[in-house]
């Protein structure tokens, strides 16, 4: 994969503005050069991904590399939203990592479970969400292929 296919961008979902804020300047500081995008709960992200609502002008536009994504989020939480997304065949590929201050064991099967790529405690100072940003774009971003982020689903084996 190429150094620009490799710019892939990073959905972050989130309700707390503070949280959406303090990811972007960890980004910034360890110089993650992909875009970022930021939606506020699982509703928003399930349309944003579907390309309804307020979110049709993206359709065609290519789906974000990796979603970061909190549990506990008003309208639709992020439980519901992972166990949508992977349900659906066009948006199961898309890697999602949970991101939240749960600690709780079941939180952590659960997500799983559904189809959580990772599950990643939220750190509590900014130095160590450098840490983890760093991680993840090492990870996520260096070393690890993910799916073509087409909008389209052209390299589908059933459509052969």
């Amino acid at each position: 994969m190429s150094d620009e296919n490799r710019l892939f961008t990073i959905l972050m979902v989130d309700d707390d503005p503070d949280d959406r804020l303090l990811f972007k300047e960890a980004c910034e500081e360890v110089r993650l050069r992909n875009p970022l995008d930021f939606l506020e709960n699982g509703e928003q992200l399930v349309d944003y991904l579907k390309r309804r609502g307020a979110y049709e002008d993206l359709d065609g536009s290519p789906f974000p590399g990796i979603i970061l994504l909190d549990l506990n989020m008003p309208l639709k939480d992020g439980r519901e939203a992972l166990e949508e997304i992977k349900a659906d065949a066009e948006l199961r590929h898309i890697p999602i990592i949970v991101l939240t201050t749960s600690k709780d064991e079941d939180d952590i099967l659960s997500s799983y479970g559904l189809g959580a790529s990772s599950y990643i405690v939220k750190p509590i100072s900014l130095d160590r969400l450098m840490r983890v940003v760093n991680s993840i774009g090492e990870y996520w971003v260096q070393i690890v292929e993910v799916p073509s982020t087409d909008g389209e689903n052209g390299d589908d084996p059933d459509d052969i």
